[in-house]
C-alpha cells in the first residue's frame, strides 16, 4: 500500500461500534466480517487476524491521522495480550496514548470516547 492510499474497506466519517463478535462488528447500519480500524477519516477493513501478526506497519494509517487523535484502543481479540515494544515505542513517537485491552473492552471505551467528543481511534481484531 502506497503512503497515501488508503486501507480497503473505507466507510466515511465516525460511528459507534453497534456489536462485535461472529468474526466481525456492525456499525453505520453494516456489518463487516474481520477486524477493523476506526479512525477520524473512517472506518477499514484491517488485514489483522491475531496479536502475533502486528508489526509497527499495521498501524501506518494511524499514524498518518495522529495530529488528529490523542489516544488509541487497540482490541487484541477475546483474550489480554501485551504489545511488542517496537510497536508501541513507534505509536507513541506519533504522541499517542496507547490501551491495549480485549477487543470487547475496547470497542465499549471507543464508543465512550467517541460519545464524549474525544480525538480517539481504535484497531479491533475480530472476535
Amino acid at each position: 500500500m502506497s503512503a497515501g492510499e488508503r486501507p480497503k474497506g473505507f466507510v466515511p466519517g465516525r460511528f459507534p461500534i453497534d456489536t462485535y463478535g461472529n468474526g466481525g462488528f456492525r456499525f453505520a447500519d453494516m456489518s463487516h466480517k474481520g477486524s477493523i480500524l476506526a479512525l477520524p477519516s473512517g472506518i477499514y477493513a484491517w488485514p489483522v487476524t491475531s496479536v502475533s501478526e502486528l508489526t509497527p506497519q499495521s498501524f501506518d494509517a494511524i499514524r498518518r491521522e495522529a495530529g488528529e487523535l490523542d489516544t488509541l484502543l487497540i482490541g487484541t481479540g477475546a483474550d489480554p495480550a501485551f504489545l511488542d515494544d517496537t510497536i508501541l515505542w513507534r505509536l507513541r513517537e506519533a504522541h499517542l496514548a496507547v490501551d491495549a485491552m480485549t477487543t470487547g473492552a475496547a470497542a465499549r471505551t471507543y464508543n465512550i470516547m467517541l460519545g464524549e467528543n474525544r480525538r480517539v481511534a481504535a484497531a479491533l481484531i475480530a472476535v
